[in-house]
């Protein structure tokens, strides 16, 4: 699997948490890698209770209908997280969220020859998540995932294979693709492209 940029996630408290001190990391066009006309940012730490995560993306035209859990979410406007714990890239949790704080979670079995399923009737075990707006056009996802979701319980020195997305539908109709780690195409399961989610 090709090497790709890795983000150290660090161990903090439960409470007191200063998210402006925690390194963010940049999402880009999927296929260029150029800078994207909506910017979007991530950060993440973990403490004993799991993963937290949190992007911030510029979102000042909204598409997003969708009320129900696992509706097809990539549809409109969306953020996601593919986390590979093996890092093999055959099996991978997959979490969206939309602006309105709706979710779709998947275990996703891809055999890398393109053949790729997606077990939507699995869901996170207790997953915490809130969308809220900012002035400026700003839009904050948080997202809290217990450690009990994990095969193991984190711990530093682990490393993870992971990828971040967001889609974001324009007022003309164009749809525009970020990720934290490039593919090339217009495509977020490629697993061989993940980066490297190191805990410190």
């Amino acid at each position: 699997m090709e090497t790709q940029n890795s983000y150290s996630c660090q161990e903090l408290g439960e409470s007191g948490v200063v998210w402006e001190k925690i390194e963010r990391i940049a999402l880009s066009d999927v296929v260029s890698g150029g800078v994207p006309q909506a910017l979007t940012y991530v950060q993440m730490h973990w403490n004993a209770e799991g993963l937290y995560i949190r992007f911030t993306s510029q979102d000042d035209y909204v598409v997003s209908d969708f009320t129900q859990h696992d509706e097809p979410l990539y549809e409109q406007d969306v953020v996601e997280v593919f986390i590979d714990e093996e890092g093999d890239g055959k099996e991978y949790l997959e979490l969206e969220v939309s602006p309105h704080n709706i979710v779709f979670d998947a275990y996703i079995t891809n055999d890398l020859k393109g053949k790729i399923e997606a077990r939507t009737e699995w869901h996170f075990d207790g997953l915490v998540n809130s969308v809220r707006t900012q002035e400026g056009g700003w839009t904050l996802y948080d997202i809290h995932i217990p450690m009990r979701n994990f095969k193991r319980p984190i711990a530093a020195g682990m490393k993870w294979r992971v990828n971040f997305y967001r889609i974001d539908d324009k007022p003309d109709g164009v749809r525009e693709f970020s990720a934290w780690q490039p593919t090339g195409k217009v495509n977020f399961h490629m697993p061989g492209k993940f980066g490297w989610l190191v805990f410190v």
